[in-house]
């Protein structure tokens, strides 16, 4: 190898050094500045992102909610009201019915013998009458001839007076016989639903006392009975007076709306028909009720239901969702962000429950952004980003700052030498 070569390729070597250290301290200084980027951005990450709700005040029916249980509108015990055995049952337990329908059938033979009994003794004591009243018109002309005594005519017409009483209670029996018969058709005595029999077809029925047979309740409409605390009602009494609430529509009765058993919302309201004008004193509540409409029979008698009534309207309600509210020991607080993204406890005062919304009376004013997301992970002071409620979620990177800030050193050393006009004097000590 001649003088010159070996020059060549020791400049080479160096410049390869040079060039590979130049390359290393390029990419520390662009990867120190990439994480000294993603740090300020770590921290800004590192602000908790607050889902809020805008809340205005408005004026809203104020709702009382009280349990309640269901009545129906019209119920009839059906009773044996004639004694004999039961030899028909008419009906399919649980069908409607109409006022007059045959339910139960009696035997109907021994009163119908009763029957033709006393129409016999109706018709001896008829006979017995006539008998004494043509004595009496006998007696009369004897009377005047001097026949017969006073105190005979006087006896015809006690006799005759007798045998007119004895009529009037033979066509009494003969009424009561027919009654009787009559009744071993057992009608129902109001249209609606009939419940399960309780007696079967061979029973003796109606002797000793009226047997019940089965039930007859008219559910369309049908009765809720509540009471209300009559602290409530004093309260709002006292509200109105002062000006706090306003009456609704007074010509109106106030609505009245069930929830079901299974928790489910009765789609029909109904309207309060009745409240009491005493404190029952064992409670301290007051009666009321109120009839809902029960097309589809979906309402039952005996149910146990939840009953919410719109009263007197409260013109500074402020709704927020039922997440929002928190129970502390020193009552009720919602968590509120300021304009500058701090979060504030505000204590509030709910006064009933509307949906998913607490109505809140006293302590907010409308216009405030209410935390209305995971409110707990917050807290009284804490700083926060703000992210209106239903706001889409921001997407993520692609990929960090600093990946894409970091070069591929090697990557950029092989095009460097595998780039003749850029390799320098090694590229020309190559061609030689």
């Amino acid at each position: 190898m001649s003088y010159i070569q070996r020059f060549y390729m020791s400049s080479k070597i160096e410049y390869r050094t040079r060039f590979g250290m130049l390359t290393g301290a390029l990419a520390g200084l662009l990867l120190l500045a990439a994480c000294t980027d993603r740090g300020k951005e770590d921290k800004a990450d590192a602000t908790p992102e607050a889902v809020v709700r805008t809340v205005e005040r408005r004026a809203e029916p104020l709702t009382t909610q009280q349990p309640g249980r269901l009545e129906a509108y019209r119920s009839a015990d059906v009773r044996a009201r004639a004694g004999g055995v039961v030899i028909e049952r008419r009906y399919q337990e649980g069908q409607k019915v109409a006022r007059g329908d045959v339910l139960f059938r009696i035997d109907p033979q021994p009163l119908s013998a009763a029957l033709d009994a006393a129409r016999g003794a109706l018709a001896k004591a008829q006979a017995e009458h006539d008998s004494a009243k043509d004595k009496i018109e006998r007696y009369r002309g004897l009377l005047e001839e001097r026949a017969i005594s006073a105190r005979e005519d006087a006896e015809s017409r006690a006799a005759e007076a007798r045998t007119r009483a004895d009529v009037l209670a033979a066509r009494a029996e003969v009424r009561r016989a027919e009654l009787n018969l009559g009744y071993t058709s057992v009608v129902s005595p109001i249209a609606g639903r009939v419940r399960r029999a309780e007696v079967t077809e061979g029973a003796l029925v109606g002797l000793d006392s009226p047997t019940l047979l089965t039930r007859v309740e008219q559910i369309d409409p049908i009765y809720v009975n509540f009471s209300q605390p009559a602290a409530e009602v004093y309260a709002m009494t006292r509200d109105l007076r002062a000006g706090k609430l306003q009456n609704g529509n007074e010509a109106a009765a106030p609505k009245v709306h069930v929830t079901l058993p299974d928790g489910r919302e009765y789609d029909l309201p109904g309207k309060l028909l009745f409240t009491d004008l005493a404190v029952d004193p064992g409670t301290d509540t007051i009666a009321m009720r109120a009839l809902l409409p029960n097309p589809d029979g979906v309402l039952l008698p005996g149910a146990f239901v939840q009953v919410r009534m719109q009263g007197a309207v409260n013109p500074n309600i402020v709704r927020v969702p039922r997440e929002s509210l928190l129970r502390t020991g020193n009552g009720a607080v919602v968590r509120v962000v300021d304009a500058q993204g701090k979060v504030h406890d505000t204590k509030v005062r709910a006064e009933a429950i509307e949906g998913r919304d607490w109505l809140v009376t006293d302590g907010l004013k409308g216009g405030e952004q209410v935390i209305v997301h995971n409110v707990v992970q917050f807290a009284d002071g804490m700083q926060v980003k703000v992210k209106a409620d239903g706001e889409p979620k921001v997407a993520a990177k692609p990929a960090s700052a600093a990946a894409a800030a970091t070069p591929d050193t090697s990557e950029a050393q092989a095009k460097l030498e595998s780039d003749p006009a850029r390799a320098g004097p090694a590229s020309k000590a190559e061609t030689l």
